[in-house]
């Protein structure tokens, strides 16, 4: 069975040539949504994803009318094969369903691996770059120079290792790691 889905952006458009073009392509039902395409919480695509069963197709005018983003369409793909159900787009003329469209998916997925590890490239160089120039990143450590000077000075004159940690502002497995031998 052929089930569409029509979905526009905001309230002033309207889903009527979507679900003329859905219907002319033989699909059985058709639900209709009206949400942005960012928005992660479309509860009308959760419901048209819930009610297609095995041997399904869901037809969309286009691709972007079903998925936010090239990742988010490769895990909907995900889902949708693993349960047995194919994906239709009548503007790409992409179908799931036939070995070209699977082609033409497959190299969509691929790309979008090849963009993700890009990113990952950028962020790691991005980082090493701002070490080069004595950025770190993460939280300043609690522990200064002058702060361990005065735990060895307080530690050494007998004070117990738990006050000294509450003058510093520090906890006990802090103190501890930076002091060794403060465990008595």
């Amino acid at each position: 069975m052929q089930i569409g889905y029509a979905r526009v952006s905001t309230e002033d458009q309207t889903t009527a040539s979507q679900i003329d073009a859905l219907t002319a392509a033989g699909c059985e039902r058709v639900f209709e949504e009206t949400a942005s395409g960012a928005k992660t919480d479309r509860p009308v695509l959760a419901e048209t994803i819930e009610y297609l069963r095995e041997g399904d197709v869901l037809v969309a005018w286009r691709l972007d009318r079903v998925a936010r983003s090239l990742p988010h369409l490769i895990s909907l793909m995900d889902d949708l094969k693993q349960r047995g159900i194919g994906l239709r787009s009548l503007t790409e003329q992409i179908d799931t369903t036939t070995a070209s469209g699977k082609l033409i998916f497959h190299i969509f997925a691929a790309l979008s691996e090849f963009e993700r590890d890009i990113i990952r490239q950028r962020t790691r160089a991005g980082l090493v770059a701002a070490r080069k120039r004595g950025r770190v990143g993460g939280r300043p450590r609690v522990m200064t120079a002058e702060k361990i000077t005065a735990a060895k000075k307080l530690l050494a004159s007998g004070e117990p290792a738990k006050d000294v940690a509450t003058m510093l502002s520090i906890s006990l497995p802090t103190l501890y790691r930076w002091c060794p031998g403060s465990e008595r």
